[in-house]
């Protein structure tokens, strides 16, 4: 048994060519059944050929899966599955619409007010302890320090 290989084969006595079916090929649908080229929703082998094209964003390509659905053909689970997905969307579409944003400046601010800190320190140590503010001594690198962690609280504020 270990040395024989296993393939897999059609079960209806189909050569795998024959089962092979295209989008192109395939038969319409019910819901495809009546619709015309002029139609606001193209079927499903035209959105095909606009996926390879990239021609249509995909929002509209799941209004065309949703509009080819026929619910009456749909399982119990297939519609409790579809309509957990919907509710699942809806809720993150609102959690989007509820989070706040910081302004465009607050990033540029903490990132230059901890730039400005390090700055502040490196020049206090390499001047051997004078400047940026000569006579204060060591309470330049408080001043240096605030400045960092004035930053860093900055950050934690970040949304």
């Amino acid at each position: 048994m270990a040395d024989e290989e296993l393939h897999k084969t059609p079960t209806d006595g189909q050569t795998e060519v024959e089962a092979t079916v295209t989008v192109e090929e395939a038969e319409p649908t019910t819901a495809d059944k009546g619709k015309g080229e002029h139609d606001d929703h193209p079927t499903l082998a035209e959105a095909a050929t606009y996926v390879e094209d990239d021609e249509i964003p995909l929002g509209k390509i799941q209004s065309v899966l949703d509009s080819t659905v026929d619910e009456s053909e749909l399982t119990p689970q297939m519609r409790r599955m579809m309509q957990r997905q919907k509710e699942n969307s809806k809720r993150v579409e609102e959690s989007i619409k509820g989070t706040k944003a910081n302004p465009s400046w607050y990033v540029p601010l903490f990132c230059t007010l901890m730039v400005i800190g390090l700055i502040w320190a490196v020049v206090f140590y390499l001047t051997n302890n004078t400047y940026p503010i000569p006579g204060i001594g060591f309470w330049n690198l408080a001043i240096a320090f605030g400045f960092i962690l004035v930053g860093f609280l900055m950050t934690v504020g970040w949304r």
